[in-house]
């Protein structure tokens, strides 16, 4: 699972129902939502 920063708790929590996408500029990135709140977390992992 990845790890990203929930921007309402404002920690960093495990990604659930994560889900990779590639974002317009090539580069791969995880959305999914934070298990605490709900709100949606989104994390930028690169061209790799």
């Amino acid at each position: 699972m990845a790890k990203g920063r929930c921007m309402k708790c404002k920690k960093e929590v495990e990604i659930k129902d994560e889900k990779e996408t590639v974002m317009k500029n090539g580069m791969k990135a995880v959305k999914g939502c934070c298990p605490d709140c709900g709100t949606k977390v989104f994390r930028i992992l690169g061209k790799k």
